[in-house]
């Protein structure tokens, strides 16, 4: 079981995943400009998307933090 997060957590925790929203769009939108470029370097491509999916990976996280524990 999970500890529900306090008021002041619960506001860190959705700043942050604001930033992390943020970021991962911003990395959606460099790597569609370099898939536009032909001479892109694949490589960068690789390590952008890897990125991306760690951020996805700890957006869900965080989002799950923020559901109130509920007895089962």
């Amino acid at each position: 079981m999970t500890h529900t997060p306090d008021a002041p957590e619960q506001t860190r925790i959705a700043h942050r995943l604001a930033e992390l929203r943020m970021e991962h769009r911003d990395l959606d939108l460099a790597i569609d400009r370099l898939h536009e470029n032909i001479v892109a370097d694949e490589l960068t491509i690789k390590r952008l998307k890897k990125r991306k999916l760690q951020l996805k990976d700890t957006i869900a996280r965080l989002e799950s933090a923020l559901i109130p524990d509920e007895p089962a």
